[in-house]
């Protein structure tokens, strides 16, 4: 009827088509939208939760109690000694240790260069007492004092490695430490002295 109002009022034919299509395509088209929109809601998901890091730890201690190994004083030529201590690896990852010193200020008179110094490691003893010690086989530094302080310095040229697995710690290496004052030591090397050393183990891993 309203296609006859606006041919009765002269309007083309073309222009009154034109009019009337645009309503029922929108309808059309917006149907359209509303289903794919309804039909748009399918989903599928997975989840792999709890994922953390956790970094390794690699710790020496020892059973000195912070007592120096040695304090020998009035030595005389040929005199000898030795101390053991136990280093204990509480460390998770496999790491290899190394024995190494450092000192302080050498004196006047350094008796070091008269000092033969014997390293062994191995299983059983303590700082108390080297007895039930065990060498593992061979000796690992045997020199002058001197020497030692001099070219064992840090891990790099250290003496060693000592390889120590990881988990599950503790791991137990004892080190037999030997001394002797050479019996030909000279008579100048009377009220001498040497440095203060410290002997510094170290693991790193491997």
């Amino acid at each position: 009827m309203r296609n006859l109002r606006w041919a009765a009022a002269g309007l083309p034919w073309t222009r009154v088509v034109a009019y009337a299509l645009p309503v029922p395509l929108g309808l059309a088209l917006s149907g359209a939208l509303v289903w794919r929109a309804s039909h748009a809601a399918f989903a599928g998901a997975t989840t792999n939760s709890g994922n953390n890091w956790s970094a390794g730890s690699v710790n020496l201690t020892n059973d000195s109690g912070g007592v120096p190994m040695f304090q020998v004083s009035n030595l005389t030529p040929g005199a000898s000694g030795s101390r053991c201590i136990a280093i204990t690896s509480n460390s998770s990852l496999p790491s290899s240790i190394k024995l190494y010193s450092s000192h302080a200020a050498t004196p006047a008179n350094d008796i070091s260069p008269h000092i033969t110094l014997t390293v062994e490691d191995g299983t059983g003893g303590s700082f108390s007492s080297c007895t039930g010690f065990t060498p593992n086989g061979g000796v690992d530094y045997s020199g002058t004092l001197e020497n030692f302080t001099s070219t064992r310095t840090n891990y790099a040229n250290g003496v060693g490695p000592w390889a120590v697995a990881g988990s599950p710690p503790p791991h137990i290496v004892t080190y037999r430490v030997s001394w002797t004052f050479s019996a030909t030591a000279p008579d100048s090397t009377q009220g001498g002295s040497t440095p203060n050393v410290s002997f510094n183990w170290e693991a790193q891993t491997a």
